[in-house]
């Protein structure tokens, strides 16, 4: 065979290796390579050799190349990226909030000094001089940092019989002894920070999903955004959002539980709101409609993109811009030719953390009287304002790194904006924000009728910590605040959970060195511990060897001789229990007592209801 064939063969079969990805591997193997197939022609590939120039170009190629894609490779994960902007854009696929410095968040107490009134036989503070301390009031700390007055504290609140809701004490007295002033005290939410209004020109050229970008930094709250023609901007978690809740307050007779309603409004001027983890500015991006699309159909008519002819027989080319067609207020509008008027609240940090009884200058007061008072007891109980604050104010931190926000992803990824599993129901449930009515004990059962619909019994308590109905408010809140995350195929029956008041009787020998009235009231104080409500959850059954253990196990007793549970119901000696009739006998089973499907067990009636005696 001659040497041109064998050389062709040889090409033919040349092993390459793809495995190599650093500088000493590939020059390495390129060395091995460049001696078996150009032998002949370079013989010297010594380092201050052409040859090992050439292949020192090489495996530096190589290796910057593979240095690259590693690095590429790593930045597509949110675990291994180290770029800023790659990390910025995991967090916002993963749905975790960018946020600056967050304030401090801090309960403040407010004083005001009324004069009295008689009304009727008693004296009590003059209606006409009490008055609603508006939101927005500021007070100031010792270390200069400013509090904000979030809702209105209103003093002229009453409860169900008819007392004002605020502490009530004698201030001034009169000559004869008579009260001639009252102090009213009542709590209201302060956050700390600073309040802002920047307006922005908007021009008659329409530009959708326009951006605009605050000019303070750590913005922690946008209040309101408006523009010149009255139309309302409002805050959503991305543009397909359409609707919004809105908190009004609750004027039924279950208002003193529930003190405000959720309605559902839709929302077409909106917009999404979003930081910069660099320069921690904030920029708001509103619809991509144009606002005269507000009226007109949801999706516009392709017709009305048609070239019209007038009566032309023949025509040319032409050209159409496809974006028109999403120009629509499915992503939200915004109106043109007008001024936005922006309000926000920023700053924040640890220095706003302020120590007790340092938030007391009331620099800004917004004061409202309702039932109009004369000027000068409107002045008077204006001057008497004071405030502070009896616990630290706390909650304020610096903006966390991206380091920090990244330890976040993964929970985030797990979040989900549905209802799917009966874990994710109790959690909607349970996260409800407290001013639309407190549920205070969840359950969920299948509906043997239907299953694709799901039983959820709740219970709410009342101002003695006892179980009652949860108000019709506080149902109504609740379907309409699930309704927004459960799948549509799904339906929740929210049911009212049913009492079962409960007493227990025990009979226990009791050691005779051991004094037997102090070992009984030793049990029963144990019992009342162990049979609290908040130990109880829907559905949940008394286990009877466990109410024997919390007996047993006390100090002096030697043996446990009895014990009783007993269902209690109705009015028993002036004390009234649930409507619930319960036979405990019947119902227990395995040595557990069981209640109805959806019910509760409760002690009422703690000193009554769990009695002892010891032989």
């Amino acid at each position: 065979m001659s040497t041109d064939t064998k050389q062709a063969l040889l090409k033919s079969v040349r092993q390459r290796r793809y495995v190599n990805r650093d500088f000493q591997s590939l020059r390495a193997d390129l060395l091995q390579y460049a001696r078996a197939f150009y032998g002949t022609k370079i013989r010297d590939f010594s380092e201050a050799s052409m040859g090992g120039v050439l292949l020192d170009f090489a495996a530096f190629v190589g290796d910057v190349q593979s240095f690259y894609l590693d690095h590429q490779f790593g930045e597509l994960f949110a675990e291994t990226a180290v770029e800023s902007a790659n990390i910025e854009r995991a967090l916002r696929d993963a749905g975790v909030k960018i946020v600056g410095a967050s304030p401090a968040v801090v309960d403040v107490t407010f004083f005001i000094e009324v004069p009295a009134k008689k009304i009727g036989s008693e004296v009590k503070p003059d209606p006409a001089a009490i008055p609603i301390v508006l939101a927005d009031t500021i007070i100031s700390a010792d270390n200069g940092t400013r509090f904000f007055l979030v809702d209105d504290v209103d003093f002229t609140l009453e409860d169900d019989d008819g007392e004002l809701s605020a502490t009530v004490v004698v201030g001034a007295v009169a000559s004869d002894g008579s009260p001639a002033t009252f102090v009213m005290s009542a709590l209201g939410t302060c956050v700390s920070g600073e309040v802002t209004t920047e307006t922005f020109q908007i021009p008659p050229t329409f530009v959708a999903f326009r951006k605009l970008t605050l000019a303070n930094t750590d913005v922690t709250e946008v209040t309101s955004v408006s523009d010149a023609a009255g139309n309302t901007y409002y805050e959503v978690d991305s543009l397909t959002q359409d609707t919004v809740f809105r908190r009004i307050p609750n004027r039924a007779s279950d208002g003193t539980l529930v003190r405000e309603a959720i309605e559902v409004i839709p929302a077409p001027y909106r917009y999404v709101r979003s930081m910069d983890p660099v320069s921690r500015l904030t920029t708001l991006q509103f619809g991509g409609g144009p606002a005269e699309t507000i009226d007109d159909d949801i999706i516009p008519d392709p017709s009305e993109f048609a070239l019209p002819l007038y009566g032309k027989q023949t025509f040319s080319r032409f050209t159409i811009d496809p974006n028109r067609l999403l120009q629509t207020r499915t992503l939200g509008v915004v109106a043109t030719d007008t001024t936005i008027r922006v309000n926000y609240r920023h700053g924040g940090g640890l220095s706003h953390n302020a120590e007790p009884d340092t938030i007391v200058n009331v620099t800004t007061l917004s004061m409202r009287f309702p039932n109009g008072p004369t000027a000068t007891v409107a002045s008077q109980v204006r001057a008497s304002t004071e405030a502070t604050n009896s616990s630290r104010a706390s909650g304020g931190s610096p903006a966390p790194t991206l380091e920090e926000l990244r330890d976040v992803i993964p929970s985030a990824r797990n979040a989900q904006a549905r209802i799917v599993t009966k874990e994710d129901l109790l959690a909607r449930v349970y996260t409800m924000p407290s001013n639309f009515g407190r549920v205070f004990r969840a359950g969920i059962r299948s509906n043997s009728n239907n299953p694709l619909a799901s039983q959820l019994f709740v219970i709410s308590r009342d101002a003695q910590q006892r179980l009652i109905v949860s108000p019709d408010t506080l149902k109504r809140n609740l379907a309409l605040f699930l309704n927004e995350q459960r799948l549509i195929s799904d339906a929740i029956d929210i049911l009212d959970a049913r009492v079962v008041n409960v007493g227990i009787d025990f009979e226990v020998v009791v050691d005779p060195a051991h004094n037997k009235k102090l070992a009984v009231q030793q049990v029963i104080s144990k019992l009342r511990a162990f049979m609290n409500v908040k130990n109880f959850q829907i559905d949940q059954p008394i286990v009877i060897s466990d109410v024997f253990n919390v007996v047993f196990n006390n100090p002096g007793i030697v043996a446990v001789n009895s014990i009783v549970v007993k269902g209690l119901n109705g009015t028993v000696q002036n004390r009234v229990y649930s409507d619930e009739p319960f036979d405990v006998r019947a119902n227990t089973i395995k040595g557990m007592v069981v209640g109805p499907p959806g019910s509760i067990f409760e002690v009422r009636q703690p000193i009554h209801d769990i009695m002892g005696a010891a032989v």
